[in-house]
């Protein structure tokens, strides 16, 4: 007979138990996590302890991404031992629980009170509505990718407060309690109550997508949109076919914002059109997630990594597909790892987070879940990409891109569109296939796309010069939206 409880001795954890022999392994498989148990007895009966966190990239122990989890138990043979009871939904402070047969479903601590539509009616009332009379903490709410994690723009804004304006209180929107967050900052996840108050009572929000759960800006309250790339492929009101809720929706956006952050003149026209956000102003100051680039160091990044000193590293990011959801498989990364004698990592899309699944294979590291894309830019020798605006942040280190596009008549005619020819400005080869692509790396002439590389640099990264974290948090201070 086997039974499973969960318990918060020691932190939340998944303790099963058994009669008869000890099982060779106990362990919880995500599509990004695994855990591994601590199995003891060696009598009659056996007992496996599954903490519910893991760390990952050398960071701290987290909570478990929320998701679907396997519990796999198996003997010496491999062979599966009878699933445990079902437990019901388990309320464990940093996060809830259920167990169905072999299955484990992990989702954010919010309270069941709040986990509803009524609930979410009773928070937007207590919070959102207040009057302007109620005031403003001094403090500022940071969202990046949907609280998926603490990156980007918002992040490098945080850690230039944090220096300048040690003061402020800053709040971060998390999906669940495995997002890390910047020290000294204070997670609030989405949805919770502490999540709406923190929302509504901020002086500034620091955004990096669109704001959701029906945001209202209230009448001295800042928004400051840094967005997250500039674009080559059209957004919004530019997007193919003429559909007048999303035009609705996008006015409805782009008013809610006060400012918005561009990394460089054209990505500010661009922008500025593609948002009908033509009357207010446009910061054209480089992108604050790029200063690591000028003047970071990667030796931290890959010891996290385990990539060992002189290793040359690939790093391949694909932007997502509007048809798909998950990454596109246009690269086996173990064989590009042994054709290129090289480690490659797998950067898929924030959008291919959570129905995505880690890639793995020899010297193969998937790194959609490392928290920030401007640590790997740094640690990579080369970049592998199609039309992610990911290349327009990489250019300010000036090593090689390749460009794997072999879908990008669809993309371009049917899905996307594009601002500009990118086959004709490209600073980098294009390629058509993973065979064309290795050929690419082994024998590209850096100086054939010299030219290329120089003008794409001054168009797109001429604000790009390791102070643009400075130049933003000193308008904000200078303007009075938070005080030092």
């Amino acid at each position: 007979m086997t039974e499973a409880r969960f318990t918060t001795e020691g932190g939340p954890a998944l303790v099963v138990s058994g009669e008869g022999e000890r099982p060779a392994s106990v362990e919880i498989v995500g599509s990004r996590a695994r855990v591994a148990a601590r199995v003891s007895g060696r009598g009659k009966t056996w007992k496996a302890t599954l903490p519910l966190r893991a760390a990952r990239w050398g960071g701290a122990e987290l909570p478990l991404p929320s998701g679907s989890y396997q519990v796999r138990i198996a003997d010496a043979e491999g062979r599966g031992i009878r699933p445990p009871q079902d437990i019901a939904l388990t309320q464990l402070g940093t996060l809830r629980a259920t167990l169905e047969g072999w299955t484990l479903q992990v989702g954010p601590p919010i309270d069941p009170a709040y986990d509803s539509g009524e609930g979410q009616d009773a928070l937007e009332r207590r919070y959102a509505t207040r009057p302007a009379a109620a005031g403003f903490e001094n403090a500022v709410f940071f969202e990046s990718f949907y609280g998926r994690n603490a990156s980007c723009n918002p992040l490098a804004i945080d850690r230039e407060i944090a220096r300048r304006a040690p003061g402020v209180t800053r709040y971060w929107s998390v999906v669940d309690l495995s997002v890390a967050v910047p020290e000294g900052a204070i997670p609030v996840v989405e949805g919770s109550p502490d999540w709406w108050r923190a929302r509504g009572s901020a002086r500034l929000l620091v955004v990096n997508d669109w704001l959701r759960r029906r945001f209202a800006r209230r009448t001295g309250q800042v928004v400051l949109q840094t967005w997250h790339g500039t674009p080559l492929k059209r957004l919004a009101l530019h997007r193919p076919g003429f559909d007048p809720r999303r035009m609705a929706a996008v006015f409805r956006e782009s008013r809610r914002w006060n400012v918005l952050l561009a990394q460089n003149p054209y990505a500010a026209r661009i922008l500025g059109k593609a948002y009908a956000f033509l009357t207010r102003p446009v910061w054209v100051e480089g992108y604050p997630r790029n200063d690591v680039l000028t003047t970071g160091d990667d030796a931290a990044t890959r010891e996290a990594l385990g990539i060992r000193p002189g290793e040359r590293v690939i790093l391949y990011a694909p932007t997502w597909r509007d048809d798909r959801d998950q990454i596109v498989d246009f690269v086996d990364p173990a064989a590009l790892a042994s054709a290129t004698d090289a480690v490659v990592l797998v950067r898929g899309h924030s959008r291919t987070l959570l129905p995505g699944r880690d890639a793995e294979g020899p010297r193969v590291i998937d790194v959609t879940g490392f928290p920030d894309t401007s640590q790997l830019l740094l640690v990579a020798d080369a970049l592998v990409t199609d039309y992610s605006s990911v290349m327009f942040d990489y250019s300010v280190t000036g090593k090689p891109m390749y460009f794997l596009v072999p879908d990008m008549e669809h993309y371009r005619g049917e899905l996307r569109g594009f601002y500009f020819d990118l086959a004709a400005h490209a600073p980098g080869p294009m390629v058509r296939s993973q065979e064309e692509l290795v050929t690419a790396l082994a024998g590209a002439d850096p100086s054939r796309y010299a030219a290329r590389y120089a003008q794409w640099r001054q168009k797109f990264n001429a604000r790009d010069d390791g102070h643009a974290a400075e130049r933003v948090v000193a308008r904000i201070l200078d303007q009075g939206f938070i005080e030092a």
